[in-house]
């Protein structure tokens, strides 16, 4: 269980820039009652995938972004479960081009304030990225106000070029010349091979990552007083290393995403945040 504050690790920062994208949803509700160990005192599952059956549950996920994407295509063979319990998301070459996957909950599942939670085991291969993240529908519609408009919270990123590094980013205020943004990126001895657990718990008033239970960075900027949506991604890019480099297929293997939050008796209404929000 983590307990907070949580327990740091040793760890370095470097420049970093990542860079994400937009698409717009309209969320459901969705409930489920599932035991499981709770890993925040005072909140409960929410809402999870645990990938169980042989193809991804479409009242939970849908394709993302189907197309070109970068430097590679977003198709929808590049997303299977393997029948064992696992999400396998793969960048493969087909001829002269890349495919390769991005799914996410919009018009299905939206949140404000939890703890999210998945278990992964990161791809081998330089050339591509992978990432768990939490988007806005309403990315920079009121400039200088993410606590309204919505923050690109990138829970990790990981890019085998950089070893046993991975990242936290926060995005806001849109993509253009009013984009801000603030990151940690930090080793993480092992990350690079067998499973791991990336969570970020998301609050009122911060957000803080972990990777295998230990905290790995926390920040109080652009804290979103909004829902927003989970993205499990891969994608193409140079920065990532030259893919024509890559042994492929690769992919980036999923065994769960879980959301987990308070009572709702015990959590105030998004609204009250925003009235007393001093930067809002």
């Amino acid at each position: 269980m983590i307990h907070l504050p949580g327990k740091g690790i040793g760890m370095h920062t470097f420049a970093f820039t990542a860079i994400s994208t937009l698409l717009l949803f309209k969320a459901a509700p969705f409930a489920l009652a599932q035991s499981v160990d709770i890993p925040v005192e005072g909140y409960h599952l929410a809402w999870s995938d645990e990938f169980n059956g042989t193809a991804m549950d479409t009242t939970k996920w849908d394709y993302r972004d189907l197309g070109p994407r970068r430097d590679a295509v977003n198709v929808k063979d590049t997303v299977s479960l393997d029948g064992k319990g696992h999400l396998v998301m793969t960048t493969k070459r087909v001829g002269d081009a890349y495919h390769t996957a991005m799914i996410g909950t919009q018009g299905k599942f939206e949140a404000v304030f939890g703890y999210f939670e998945c278990r992964v085991q990161f791809q081998k291969e330089i050339g591509h990225w992978s990432a768990f993240w939490l988007q806005t529908p309403t990315m920079g519609q009121e400039i200088g106000n993410p606590a309204k408009a919505g923050t690109e919270i990138d829970v990790v990123e990981y890019l085998p070029n950089f070893g046993d590094d991975v990242s936290h980013t926060l995005h806001w205020d849109g993509y253009k010349e009013d984009h801000k943004s603030t990151h940690r990126r930090l080793t993480v001895p092992g990350v690079s091979k067998g499973w791991h657990t990336i969570g970020l718990l998301w609050t009122p008033e911060e957000y803080v990552f972990y990777v295998d239970g230990n905290e790995t960075w926390r920040s109080d900027q652009a804290v979103s007083k909004r829902s927003e949506y989970i993205i499990l991604s891969l994608e193409v890019g140079k920065w990532a290393g030259d893919i024509a480099k890559a042994k492929l297929p690769d992919s980036l293997t999923v065994d769960y995403v879980r959301v987990y939050q308070k009572d709702p008796a015990k959590q105030a209404p998004v609204g009250d945040h925003l009235k007393t929000d001093p930067k809002g």
